[in-house]
């Protein structure tokens, strides 16, 4: 029993070493989502640390196995759709995009309620989505 503890702890510590990138790129101002005070509020509270560049990486993103899942989601993320990168969206993605925005939202899958686990203040009220959904809605009547 003592054995296998100690090897248990060995595995913990060794895989310690295998970090991830948790890098956040640099973001260009002239090609960030530029939305409304109430948008850009809400964007940053519930979904920029997986969808933008400007991730803040929480202490237990320090901590594999955490850490490969953690990375995992926010590159995930951030190939679905990047607030950090909105402009150079190419508009039929965007589309796309908002229009799967509307209906995540909307029906609570976003954030994903592993997120919230922790990120409690991430939680969209009602008004928070009807916000959203407005602004989302509005972006995608100026791309048709």
């Amino acid at each position: 029993m003592k054995k296998a503890l100690l090897i248990l702890i060995a595995l913990l510590g060794a895989i310690q070493l295998i970090r991830p990138d948790r890098t956040n790129p640099p973001v260009d101002t002239k090609i960030a989502l530029h939305a409304p005070e109430k948008v850009a509020k809400i964007l940053k509270r519930s979904c920029y640390d997986c969808h933008s560049d400007e991730t803040v990486w929480p202490w237990y993103s320090d901590i594999a196995p955490l850490s490969w899942s953690i990375v995992g989601h926010v590159n995930d993320g951030r190939k679905a759709l990047n607030f950090s990168r909105w402009a150079t969206i190419d508009p039929k993605i965007k589309t796309k995009r908002l229009k799967r925005a509307v209906k995540t939202t909307a029906n609570g899958m976003m954030p994903l309620s592993s997120y919230l686990w922790i990120h409690k203040d991430a939680k969209l009220s009602k008004e928070d989505k009807e916000i959203l959904k407005t602004w989302f809605e509005t972006e995608l009547r100026k791309l048709q």
